[in-house]
């Protein structure tokens, strides 16, 4: 396919398979360290996964856009494309509120948690579409995704609690998101009423996706078509260098507005987009350019359908939870207690178990692959 670049396929199934690790250990009680998310401020390699697959949702909207943009169809097709936009924005959301449902029988809708990862995903997505859309003008986007950073810190400053604005019980998502969405209808993980995929943590992944945007404009220029050899080291050098610079950038700000995930702080936006620049530098080096591809096979393969692998990802863990069981127990419980913690021990056991039901969805994913069937969400 023209302007399509392998190592943006792998990058986008790398986020899927270590999404879905981290999120499904054999216990939470034994998790080493790197795979937990940073309790409060910080940033641990675990709480790279998810930006890292904001980031590449941009890079990719970057080579469906290219072409629209170069030829006028966009102004041409405008509401056709919103509308498109919105279709899907509506579709992903409404997969995340079902697997937040499903079983229908554990929860009652007046408990239902409204948001989450794939929700989270389709408003990023959907709004700096729509913004791509309407604003076209690079400058003006760029512009655009400064000032939402910078009025994401304002607001968070100056209508969090005084003193602590920054801190769980005192920013502004954890006041506002419960007032819109109601007490019952957020996550509760915290100990209260906050939801890290929350709508006002929702604006700075808004720029998120929009840097993974440019970041992708600047990736096209490395390979302008299939049959064009891939640009000389200098292009990727000055992708490494605006990879090192946003790095730079959310440390530097970590100071005043510190990198925070679940708030998802515009420091961490900053830090997240240029470790991914980074890394998707390394890859087009070494899968584009040298050609070595062996090893990322199974990225490949969860990178051709990466929403619908998560999706069964949680909707497995669903049902291994909540439909198979018996007893004191269910199917979970059990495959983690019978095989791996009796075999491994507690943190390799849950540490095999993840990886071995990763394997588990990958196999779904290569039968959609090898049949080149690409399930859109």
């Amino acid at each position: 396919m023209k302007n399509r670049l392998l190592s943006i396929d792998i990058m986008r199934g790398m986020t899927i398979f270590f999404m879905i690790i981290v999120n499904t250990p054999g216990t939470w009680k034994y998790v080493y360290p790197p795979l937990l998310h940073a309790k409060w401020h910080g940033c641990t390699p675990t709480d790279l996964v998810f930006p890292f697959f904001l980031f590449i949702v941009g890079v990719s909207m970057s080579i469906s856009f290219s072409k629209m943009m170069g030829n006028g169809s966009i102004q041409q097709n405008q509401g056709t494309l919103i509308r498109k936009i919105l279709r899907r924005t509506a579709l992903i959301f409404l997969v995340g509120l079902f697997l937040n449902w499903f079983p229908f029988h554990h929860k009652h809708i007046s408990e239902l948690r409204i948001l989450g990862v794939l929700q989270r995903i389709a408003l990023a997505y959907g709004g700096a579409a729509l913004l791509i859309v309407l604003l076209r003008d690079k400058k003006i986007l760029g512009v655009s995704a400064g000032i939402i950073l910078l009025a994401y810190w304002g607001i968070m400053y100056f209508f969090g609690a005084d003193g602590h604005p920054y801190s769980l019980e005192g920013n502004l998502a954890t006041y506002l998101d419960p007032k819109i969405l109601g007490d019952a209808h957020v996550y509760k993980g915290f100990g209260i009423p906050f939801d890290p995929e929350g709508l006002v943590s929702t604006i700075p992944g808004i720029a998120h996706v929009l840097i993974g945007y440019f970041i992708g404009l600047k990736v096209l220029e490395l390979k302008k078509d299939s049959n064009q050899k891939l640009a000389d080291t200098s292009q990727l050098l000055n992708l490494v260098g605006t990879g090192i610079a946003l790095t730079v950038l959310g440390l530097i700000w970590n100071v005043g507005f510190p990198i925070n995930k679940p708030i998802w702080t515009s420091s961490y936006v900053l830090l997240t987009c240029g470790l991914g620049t980074l890394l998707l530098t390394i890859l087009i080096w070494i899968v584009d350019h040298k050609k070595l591809t062996t090893w990322a096979y199974p990225f490949r393969v969860f990178g051709l359908n990466p929403l619908v692998s998560y999706a069964l990802s949680g909707l497995f863990v669903k049902l291994m939870l909540f439909t198979f069981k018996w007893e004191d127990t269910n199917a979970y419980a059990w495959l983690y207690e019978t095989i791996f913690q009796s075999t491994l021990g507690n943190y390799n056991g849950s540490f095999a178990f993840a990886i071995c039901y990763t394997l588990f969805i990958l196999l779904f994913a290569l039968v959609l692959y090898r049949r080149n069937i690409v399930v859109k969400l």
